[in-house]
């Protein structure tokens, strides 16, 4: 069933908000860093000791009682969440599936030595995705992702890996972030291929995950235009974030 495009609702991101659930979190040292001979894929993982155990949150904070001696805030308009599929339509052939959205709110927070603390986190509004189809992203928003149910996508940092010091200015890194993913209220714990670096006072970061759509209860869309699907979501974040006001 294909719904009306103007069922999709914009999600309004308050510009003080303080924010970078994700983009600090790339650039986290020896606090959160957990150095291993064999390094984590992208991808699903097994629950490991050693990992933070977060308290709930309100969406885009830190749980209550963090003490941070900085945090840095995401800027929205210089930043994206998407998605990537592949598919097979009818009368155009292989083809990949892209939505995107600016709609990301987030937290993280650093301690005195610039070290990084757990339960970061950051928040997507699911129902702002937009593709080159608007077929598309209406069945997506009213069948698959289920959107005005589960509104929001949301990553919860545990840990980093690749890192034993923060970034200095103009350095850049390659890392993984470890930490608890939730889409239709399941949640899994992933791990994120992240290119980081600070520039100008600014961090950011290109992360990507990916797993299968029955990982997270996501079925898979029929429509018959759509002869083919790989079931495999690969996701992608692109960060810019800055020293939070106050």
């Amino acid at each position: 069933m294909v719904v009306s495009q103007s069922r999709v609702r914009p999600w309004t991101l308050p510009a003080a908000i303080p924010a970078l659930a994700f983009a600090g979190a790339l650039l986290a040292g020896p606090a959160l860093a957990q150095e291993r001979a064999t390094p984590t894929p992208m991808g699903l993982m097994q629950e490991a000791e050693g990992l933070a155990a977060c308290a709930p949150a309100e969406i885009g904070s830190l749980p209550e009682g963090t003490e941070a001696a900085a945090v840095y805030a995401i800027v929205p308009g210089e930043s994206a969440a998407r998605y990537r599929v592949q598919e097979e339509l009818a009368q155009v052939g292989e083809t990949e599936a892209v939505g995107q959205t600016q709609a990301i709110i987030g937290q993280i927070a650093f301690d005195e030595a610039g070290m990084p603390l757990a339960c970061s986190r950051f928040d997507v509004d699911l129902r702002t995705l937009q593709s080159d189809e608007a077929r598309r992203d209406n069945y997506l928003y009213e069948n698959t992702l289920q959107a005005e149910t589960y509104p929001l996508a949301t990553f919860v940092l545990r840990a980093v890996e690749g890192l034993d010091a923060p970034l200095a200015e103009g350095e850049e890194a390659t890392v993984r972030l470890i930490g608890d993913l939730t889409l239709k209220d399941v949640t899994k714990l992933v791990a994120w291929e992240a290119d980081v670096a600070m520039r100008d006072g600014a961090l950011t970061g290109a992360a990507t995950t990916e797993f299968a759509m029955p990982d997270f209860a996501i079925e898979p869309p029929s429509v018959p235009m759509l002869l083919s699907l790989d079931e495999t979501i690969r996701l992608e974040i692109d960060l810019t974030a800055r020293p939070a006001a106050g």
